[in-house]
């Protein structure tokens, strides 16, 4: 569980991968913690979140329309942040999005968002620094989306952590692309149909973001740049 969490969210106007031996911090956990801080508001438009925490310099610059941009350097300990824009409630979208994305250690470039009923958390990363994940992933194959890539398909399960209905045992999903790439569409829709032929099943969808990440893990610090534009 992280400590000393902030979390701003406005709403804009106009296979098997062994998991490391440490605890790795990831959204669910800091958007949901039981000692969170959250404030969400909607009034059109594209969602906006943004949390840090610990030591470093995170600046996560919420630009006009659907643009934002990230300047980061982690510190030692619990040191990382989080931000994106997107929608509230997401679903079927042609991710659309344009701009760069400069990674150093642990961070990921991803379609990040939550359904419920099941309660699934789900994760379609086109790109990333070091990709260290918190629980062991299973490989459940390739797909292949026509004009879009092929990705690496892989659930996880998470034992009583934090979630948006409070801490409790859920799934991920996660399509991983094998040539990364920054700047292209993801249309989610498709990834959701492809998930369900592997017996992966969503429920009725919350948010949805276009999040950029960075954070330490263990001795290893994260730092990039990262300038991004949806539609």
């Amino acid at each position: 569980m992280l400590g000393s969490f902030v979390l701003a969210a406005i709403a804009l106007l106009p296979g098997v991968i062994s998991a490391p031996s440490a605890s790795l911090p990831q959204l669910g956990d800091r958007l949901h913690g039981s000692d969170s801080n959250a404030i969400q508001a909607r009034q059109g438009g594209y969602f906006w979140s943004s949390w840090s925490e610990g030591g470093g310099t995170f600046r996560c610059q919420n630009g006009g329309g659907s643009s934002y941009s990230v300047t980061w350097q982690s510190s030692g300990g619990s040191s990382g942040f989080v931000c994106g824009k997107g929608w509230s409630p997401g679903g079927n979208r042609a991710v659309k999005y344009t701009g760069t994305y400069e990674p150093k250690g642990p961070s990921y470039l991803a379609v990040y968002g939550w359904t419920r009923n099941p309660l699934i958390e789900y994760y379609i990363m086109d790109a990333h620094g070091d990709l260290l994940p918190n629980e062991p992933w299973t490989a459940k194959g390739n797909i292949t989306i026509e004009g879009e890539g092929t990705y690496q398909v892989y659930t996880s399960t998470r034992v009583n952590k934090p979630s948006i209905i409070g801490t409790t045992t859920f799934q991920q999903y996660w399509s991983v692309r094998t040539e990364q790439r920054i700047g292209g569409t993801i249309t989610t829709g498709k990834h959701f149909d492809e998930w369900a032929k592997l017996g992966m099943r969503l429920g009725g969808h919350d948010y949805m973001i276009l999040a950029t990440e960075g954070y330490t893990s263990g001795s290893t610090t994260s730092n990039g740049t990262s300038s991004l534009t949806l539609g």
